[in-house]
C-alpha cells in the first residue's frame, strides 16, 4: 500500500531528502533555487465568512508545505474554517532541490467566532461542547482492567473506518479486524496508566496530552472532520503504548473509528519500514474520563469449570466400591484458572520450567488416596508411609470435603500438595480412554488470595483401564462405516490419501465414525485393503505409507510408524502421539507418491479392515 503524501510531509519535516523524492507532484528544473523572497502565496478570508480562511499557493512547480493552526497541508489551494476568534499562525514554504523554504510566520487576527462548524454531534462526544473540554483514558490501567472494551488495542486492516467498524459495512480491500483481548494477550502492551488526553473547545480547539508511560506531555492543537470521520493532532499525538511508539510515521493522522458519550476508537497506520510488519490499523480503545471514574464492574460470579455431561456416573463406575489414587510420574502439578483450564502447558518432566524444578516421583512415590464410594471413607497414605482415616463428601459441583486427613507433602521443591482451609479438593477435568473410563482427573485447592487453583493430577493406581487375561491393555474396536470412508489423491499432491476423518475434509459433516470415541488415547492401529491398484510402466512400486494424526488442539500433530506399501493388499499402520491424545482434528493414512503413479483411480478400491483403540 502507497503512504499518503501527507502522512510523509508531516512527521519527517528533518529529512529533506525524503520529502524531495517523495512530496514533488510536479516536475522542475535541476538546480532550481528559490529563497525566501521569492515565496510567492495568499491567505485571505472570506468576504461573507470571515472565520473561512482561504489558502493559495502561487509558486508553480513547486510542492507547497503549510503549516496552520489546524495542523499541516500540502495542497495548492485549501480551505481552513476556524471556529473561535483569536490570533492564528500560518507558515508558508514550499519543497526545492536544497530543502524545504519557508516563509516568516504570517498571524491572521480574527474577529469573529463561527460555532457552526464544530456542532456536529460528533464534536460534543469528543469534547463535551463549545465552551467545554473532556477527558479520556486509555482503556487500560496499573491493575491490568479494561473497562469497556476487552482491551486497549485491537488490529483492523488498512481499508477500515468508521464505516466497517461502526456502520457495520463491508468494503473491498483490506478489511478485517483482531479485537484482542488483554487478559490472554498481555504482550500487547504492560499494563499501566497511561495519562490523559483532554480535547478543549474553550477558546480554541486544543489538546493537552499527557503520557505518563512516556514520560512526556504535549499541547497542541486538533481539527476533527465530522464528515470524513477523521482526526488531525498538530504537536501531540494519541495516548499511546511504547513498544508502538516508533511504528507510525504520523501520530497525527487518525481515523476515528467509533465515537459515543463514553468510548472512542482512534487509529493509526502502522509502517512497515519502521515497525517491520505490513500495514494495519492500530486501533487504541479508549474511555472518558466520567466513565471511567464511576464505572463499577459488574458483579459476576467467579467462573466454574465445565466438567462433562454424566460425570458423577463416571467417577461411580471407577469408584464403585474403592479406588486408589497416587500422582502422575509424569505432570503430578499444575496451576488451573477458576473456569477450570490449565495455566502452564506442561505435559512431561521436561516442560517444567527451572523457577519450579523438574518432577521427581521418587519424592511423592508412598503417596495414595484410597476413597470407596459406598461408604464414603477416605485413607490417605503419605509418602513416608504414615496413614490417616476419614471420610469424604462429593457434591454436584465435584468439591470433595475431607474429614479426618490433612494430606501435606512436598510435590515440586517448594510447591506441595495440600487442601484448601476447608478441607476441600475441587475436579477441575477428567480423563477418560477411548472405552469411557476414567484415567486420571486433575483436583484443585483454590488459592485463598489468587483467582486460581493449585492443581493436582491423580491417576488411578491400576491406570484405570481392562487388561486382558495376560496384563495387556485391551483395546477398543471402533466402528467404522466403510461407505463414508474417502480416499484417492485428495490433496492433488501424488499421493494415495485414506480419509478417515478431516476437520477440513468431504468428512467432517458425515463422518464414517462416532468421533467422540477418540476423546483420548494413547495409540492406535487401522488395518485396510487396497484392490484394484494398477502402476504405470517405470512406477516405483514400493511407497512409505503412515498415519497422519492431529488431536483436537493441534497438539499432537505427527505421522504414526513408516510402512511399506506395494500394491493390492492387507496393511497395518500404527499411531502412538507419545502423550495422551485429546480428540481428532484430522486422520488420515497417506501412502507418499502412489497417487500420481496408478494407472485408473477409478479403479481403486479401498477399505478399513479395522481401527484398534489403546
Amino acid at each position: 500500500m502507497k503512504t499518503k503524501f501527507f502522512n510523509i510531509c508531516f512527521s519527517v519535516l528533518a529529512v529533506m531528502t525524503l520529502l524531495f523524492s517523495a512530496c514533488q507532484p510536479e516536475e522542475y528544473e535541476l538546480g532550481q533555487l528559490l529563497s525566501k523572497e521569492d515565496l510567492k502565496y495568499s491567505i485571505v478570508q472570506d468576504a461573507e465568512d470571515p472565520n473561512m480562511v482561504i489558502l493559495m499557493a502561487r509558486n508553480d512547480g513547486f510542492a507547497p508545505f503549510w503549516t496552520t493552526p489546524m495542523g499541516r497541508s500540502t495542497n495548492r489551494i485549501d480551505t481552513l474554517r476556524i471556529p473561535f476568534e483569536g490570533n492564528y499562525d500560518f507558515v508558508y514554504g514550499v519543497v526545492t532541490p536544497g530543502g524545504v523554504v519557508q516563509a516568516d510566520t504570517f498571524t491572521l487576527e480574527l474577529l469573529t467566532s463561527n460555532t457552526d462548524y464544530v456542532k456536529d454531534p460528533l464534536w460534543d462526544l469528543l469534547t463535551g461542547g463549545v465552551g467545554e473540554e473532556k477527558t479520556w483514558l486509555m482503556d487500560l490501567n496499573a491493575e491490568g482492567q479494561s473497562r469497556y472494551f476487552v482491551g486497549p488495542l485491537y488490529f483492523y486492516g488498512t481499508d477500515d473506518s468508521w464505516a466497517t467498524v461502526t456502520e457495520g459495512q463491508t468494503v473491498e480491500g483490506d478489511s478485517w479486524s483482531w479485537k484482542a483481548d488483554w487478559e490472554g494477550n498481555q504482550w500487547i502492551m504492560p499494563a499501566a496508566d497511561y495519562g490523559t488526553m483532554t480535547f478543549s473547545l474553550k477558546g480554541n480547539a486544543t489538546v493537552t496530552v499527557n503520557h505518563e508511560v512516556l514520560g512526556r506531555v504535549e499541547n497542541g492543537t486538533y481539527f476533527l472532520d465530522a464528515d470524513a470521520k477523521t482526526l488531525s493532532m498538530t504537536d501531540a499525538a494519541p495516548l499511546h503504548d511504547e513498544g508502538r511508539d516508533g511504528h507510525v510515521i504520523n501520530w497525527g493522522d487518525i481515523r476515528v473509528l467509533s465515537l459515543t458519550e463514553d468510548a472512542m476508537q482512534l487509529g493509526v497506520l502502522r509502517d512497515k519500514a519502521l515497525s517491520g510488519e505490513d500495514p494495519a490499523l492500530f486501533v487504541y480503545n479508549y474511555v472518558s474520563k466520567d466513565y471511567y471514574d464511576n464505572w463499577v464492574p459488574e458483579d459476576l460470579p467467579d467462573p466454574e469449570p465445565e466438567l462433562p455431561a454424566g460425570w458423577q456416573e463416571d467417577i461411580s463406575q471407577v469408584v464403585s466400591t474403592s479406588i486408589t489414587w497416587t500422582l502422575s510420574d509424569q505432570t503430578p502439578l499444575n496451576w488451573f484458572k477458576l473456569d477450570g483450564t490449565r495455566m502452564n502447558e506442561w505435559d512431561a518432566p521436561e516442560d517444567y520450567p527451572d523457577w519450579l524444578g523438574t518432577p521427581d516421583p521418587s519424592v511423592y512415590d508412598g503417596f495414595s488416596l484410597t476413597m470407596n464410594s459406598e461408604e464414603n471413607t477416605v485413607k490417605y497414605v503419605a509418602p513416608d508411609g504414615t496413614t490417616e482415616t476419614g471420610t469424604y463428601t462429593l457434591d454436584e459441583k465435584g468439591i470433595y470435603t475431607f474429614d479426618g486427613i490433612v494430606p501435606s507433602f512436598s510435590v515440586i521443591g517448594w510447591a506441595s500438595f495440600g487442601l484448601t482451609a476447608d478441607n476441600q479438593l475441587r475436579i477441575l477435568s477428567i480423563e477418560k480412554d477411548a472405552a469411557g473410563k476414567v484415567t486420571g482427573m486433575w483436583v484443585g485447592a483454590k488459592d485463598p488470595e489468587k483467582p486460581e487453583y493449585v492443581a493436582y493430577h491423580l491417576v488411578p493406581s491400576d491406570g484405570g483401564a481392562p487388561e486382558s487375561d495376560d496384563g495387556e491393555p485391551e483395546p477398543t474396536v471402533l466402528a467404522f462405516d466403510n461407505t463414508k470412508l474417502a480416499y484417492g489423491d485428495i490433496e492433488e499432491k501424488g499421493n494415495l490419501r485414506l480419509e478417515l476423518f478431516n476437520e477440513y475434509g468431504s468428512t467432517k459433516e458425515d463422518p464414517p465414525f462416532s468421533t467422540s470415541e477418540l476423546a483420548s488415547f494413547n495409540s492406535l492401529e487401522v488395518t485396510f485393503t487396497l484392490s484394484g491398484v494398477t502402476l504405470t510402466e517405470g512406477a516405483a512400486g514400493s511407497y512409505d505409507a503412515s498415519i497422519l494424526y492431529a488431536d483436537g488442539d493441534w497438539d499432537p500433530q505427527a505421522n504414526g510408524e513408516v510402512i511399506t506399501v506395494n500394491g493390492d493388499g492387507t496393511y497395518t499402520a500404527t499411531f502412538a502421539p507419545g502423550s495422551l491424545s485429546e480428540g481428532v482434528m484430522v486422520f488420515v493414512v497417506d501412502i507418499v507418491g502412489m497417487g500420481e503413479d496408478i494407472a485408473d483411480m477409478t479403479a481403486v478400491t479401498a477399505t478399513i479392515d479395522e481401527v484398534l483403540i489403546y
